[in-house]
């Protein structure tokens, strides 16, 4: 599609070449869209040379050259830190000895959290993105083009375009304004309930004691110990860290009003920690890490920890991030997802479509089988 004249895209390899004020003014809310996040991965070199995730955002300016639209948008050389899995669509590239990388991907970066992803107040913007998006991918001969856990505001304008869509599932905890911890627990079915008084009772007993951290009160040792709890996570899965030590002082200086470190000691020594972020709608729960195993901790400091923070803070929404069905056991439900794909070479897109309508049907039984194993309670009686 060959943009209108008054409209000009062009495509930034460095958020620090972009304003961050116009930047932000484009965006929904969401924390990780936030120009000073974004940066922060370019700063801290978790993007960038050798990462396989160089910035390619797609700006779009008017006559005045005003920014009116933007994409968060990478070059990918591998399928890592994405959390929509196309390994196998890779693997049939390469059988049929077609490159399948670099790809053009529209995402956070790690950052499994469903966003808008056209940045943009006007849906004209937004189909002229969706069309510089297209125009992207042919003219740099890529084989194909990924949307990423975008809102539902975005769907239109990529169905429009002839994108392919593919669902998923996420487990998200809703606030119903409780008044406190118990007043949510009494929602939840008895057997529920006393599986989650046992699992904090332990924890407890076990002479363990967390405390919040926000903002500007995280120091520098803080960030320290968490960086040492969230690599040894890794460590323990026979994997790498995406994430530099560099990149989480970063955001602790540039965004702290969106932070929330929580830390569990053992008879006032530090032993585990998860980080949170978060604004006055929802709270996203990211990274964890423990030295010290203590039964039931990652719940306590995952899900009790967080949703206890939401109750106090006022807050509606905690997403628990990608998968975990374990989550519905502790007052989560399924929530859809979805991402967007437009593939280059045709035969390819016709297979990945096939492919996608069968797993759709397979989703969407797998998400009513979730829906039926809610905990909350079934009567009034319980």
């Amino acid at each position: 599609m060959q943009l209108p004249s008054s409209y000009t895209a062009k495509t930034i390899a460095s958020m620090q070449d972009i304003d961050a004020l116009a930047w932000n003014a484009l965006t929904d809310g969401t924390p990780f869209l936030q120009h000073a996040f974004l940066l922060a991965l370019e700063q801290s070199k978790s993007v960038g040379e050798g990462t396989g995730w160089s910035t390619c955002a797609i700006t779009l300016l008017d006559q005045q050259a005003q920014l009116i639209g933007a994409i968060p948008a990478y070059l990918k050389t591998h399928s890592y830190g994405e959390y929509v899995f196309d390994w196998s669509w890779a693997e049939a590239y390469v059988q049929h000895q077609i490159p399948y990388y670099p790809k053009l991907v529209c995402a956070v970066p790690f950052t499994p959290v469903t966003c808008s992803k056209l940045l943009s107040h006007d849906p004209v913007v937004s189909q002229l993105l969706v069309a510089a998006l297209t125009n992207l991918l042919d003219q740099h001969q890529l084989s194909s083009a990924h949307a990423l856990f975008p809102s539902e505001t975005c769907s239109p304008f990529f169905q429009e375009a002839g994108w392919l869509k593919r669902d998923g599932v996420q487990f998200r905890w809703q606030n119903k304004a409780y008044p406190n911890w118990e007043a949510f627990l009494a929602t939840l079915s008895h057997d529920k309930r006393k599986k989650i008084r046992q699992e904090r009772k332990k924890v407890v007993e076990a002479g363990v004691q967390c405390k919040w951290l926000m903002g500007t009160d995280i120091s520098e040792s803080d960030w320290d110990f968490f960086y040492d709890c969230y690599c040894n996570t890794y460590r323990a899965h026979h994997s790498s860290p995406y994430l530099t030590r560099e990149f989480f002082s970063l955001i602790g200086k540039s965004m702290p009003s969106n932070i929330l470190m929580i830390v569990a000691e053992l008879y006032g020594k530090p032993i585990a920690a998860t980080l949170n972020i978060y604004n006055a709608n929802t709270l996203y729960g990211r990274y964890w890490g423990a030295l010290h195993y203590v039964s039931n901790l990652h719940f306590e400091l995952c899900y009790y920890q967080a949703q206890a923070f939401c109750i106090a803070q006022g807050i509606t929404y905690f997403e628990g991030g990608a998968q975990g069905e374990h989550k519905l056991a502790r007052g989560f439900e399924p929530r859809p997802t979805c991402s967007y794909h437009q593939i280059a070479h045709p035969d390819f897109k016709a297979a990945i479509s096939r492919f996608l309508q069968k797993e759709s049907s397979h989703m969407s039984a797998y998400t009513s089988e979730l829906e039926e194993r809610a905990p909350f309670k079934k009567t009034l009686l319980e």
